[in-house]
């Protein structure tokens, strides 16, 4: 039971990280100008990617026996408010809005790497970690290499 009770709380930690993933990428979706149409998309997909995480962790801790994870972690409305602040203040929305992803998704990397290293898991489990971890991984490099286009845009203006 000891290890169930250990599993259902790195599952629960990856629930409330994926929650923070859905309002995080709600908010930079809101965040987005209406004109930038490739960026909500993202957003949308992404936001989508974290609830079906959320439905196969929970899944998993209903079957152990535990009680899904409900809210956000308080990080990751912190964040959140980050972001506002952060809009408000810079002319270039759009690439403060990818760095603020880029460091939403770097906190989700963390945590799926720190759930990855206990020896508890059991081989269902941690594929379906390794799965997410994978997904999270596609997301932060999608995200990163659309924030260094938009750098090499600032950096280098088309000139008429």
């Amino acid at each position: 039971m000891a290890q169930n009770s250990e599993t259902i709380e790195i599952l629960n930690d990856l629930i409330l990280i994926n929650n923070d993933r859905i309002a995080g990428y709600e908010k930079a979706r809101d965040e987005a100008n209406e004109l930038e149409n490739d960026l909500r998309s993202l957003f949308n997909k992404l936001a989508d990617e974290s609830r079906q995480h959320v439905l196969d962790l929970k899944a998993h801790v209903s079957r152990l026996g535990g009680e899904p994870a409900t809210g956000t972690m308080l990080s990751g409305k912190l964040y959140r408010v980050w972001m506002d602040v952060r809009a408000t203040f810079t002319s270039d929305n759009r690439r403060a809005v990818l760095e603020n992803a880029e460091m939403g998704e770097d906190a989700a990397k963390k945590a799926y790497e720190e759930a990855l290293r206990s020896d508890d898991l059991s081989a269902d489990v941690r594929q379906l970690i390794l799965s997410q971890q994978t997904a999270i991984l596609a997301a932060h490099d999608s995200i990163k290499l659309e924030r260094d286009r938009q750098r090499d845009v600032s950096k280098y203006p088309l000139t008429t």
